[in-house]
């Protein structure tokens, strides 16, 4: 298998990826010397099925190099961590396949790019190298081809001023921000906002009381009256992210499944709806590892979507993982 050509965005159903998990784990088998010497600990050389391939911890990426070819590294994405914390560190061999993921999963969930001007409020994650946040969204604005696209860093009346604008042509928007910019724009400037989509991404970053998901979505929504208030899951780690149309549910592209773990058995799977530990099996990923166990809880329906409920204790507290549901 050429990597290089691996079709994983061409998967429409769940025999085609079952399919493409398989021939990419034999392939991280053979090219990831971590994942490798992983799976020998596991004694499981030899999956029959999906359910049955090793998930890799996702402290892996914070001491080890989890790559699986010989390729010069294009990019570093590095997790944003609190001070003094060792972070993670996803190298990326090939940028390219990143964005086709970005491409293709928002055509998914949003449809064309070109129709919407994007907005991207992510102050601190655009003071640091290696944001994959930063990348998505510059993505996005270069693609939206829009001249009012852009980032605003803490520029929150200019942005506002912006907004009400848009509404008012009845320009489709979508802004994406971290959740305490998104709270402080919604105390300073609440108004209507029509054909907008409000995407956040978790993070309070310790600049305000933790909230929990509903109590969030709730501060914006009426804040913000009209606008789609909606969630984004991703991280360093992963390629492809999952998007919740109404803030709780997840929903995944074709080339990205979630499974749950139990907590006290790491090896062994829940059925769905049980809350256990998140793992994510991100086809994209091919280049580095594409079965990873989180620190995340939560939960999965047969429809393939899921929840995030929380965090492991004494977990990494995560910048794009603040929100909790209780």
């Amino acid at each position: 298998m050429n990597p290089r050509t691996f079709p994983v965005f061409d998967i429409c159903d769940d025999h085609a990826f079952a399919k493409a998990a398989l021939d990419i784990y034999h392939f991280q088998y053979e090219h990831n010397a971590i994942y490798r010497a992983y799976c020998k600990l596991l004694n499981r050389k030899e999956p029959k099925a999906v359910h049955e391939i090793p998930f890799l911890p996702i402290s892996f990426f914070k001491t080890d190099y989890v790559v699986s070819n010989s390729d010069d590294v294009e990019k570093q994405f590095t997790s944003s961590g609190t001070t003094g914390s060792t972070v993670s560190t996803h190298h990326v061999t090939d940028l390219s396949v990143y964005e086709r993921s970005l491409d293709a999963s928002f055509k998914i969930t949003y449809g064309e790019q070109e129709d919407y001007v994007i907005l991207a409020l992510l102050p601190h994650y655009l003071e640091r190298d290696g944001s994959s946040l930063v990348h998505m969204a510059q993505r996005w604005i270069t693609q939206s081809k829009h001249k009012e696209s852009g980032f605003y860093l803490n520029d929150l009346e200019k942005l506002a001023k912006l907004l009400k604008t848009l509404h008012e042509k009845d320009q489709k928007t979508i802004l994406i921000g971290v959740t305490f910019a998104l709270v402080d724009l919604a105390t300073r400037f609440p108004m209507e906002l029509k054909n907008t989509i409000i995407i956040e991404t978790g993070g309070m970053k310790g600049m305000r009381r933790e909230i929990i998901k509903p109590e969030l979505h709730t501060i914006l929504s009426q804040a913000f009256t009209g606008a789609s208030i909606q969630s984004e899951y991703g991280m360093t780690e992963l390629l492809s992210q999952a998007y919740a149309a109404n803030g709780i549910d997840f929903t995944t592209p074709p080339w990205m499944r979630v499974l749950a773990r139990d907590t006290n058995d790491p090896l062994s799977l829940l059925p769905h709806h049980k809350t256990g530990g998140l793992n994510i099996i991100d086809l994209a990923n091919f280049n580095s590892c594409s079965f990873i166990a989180t620190q995340d809880l939560g939960k999965t329906t047969s429809d393939n979507s899921f929840q995030v409920l929380g965090r492991f204790d004494h977990a990494d507290i995560r910048g794009c993982n603040l929100m909790v549901v209780q």
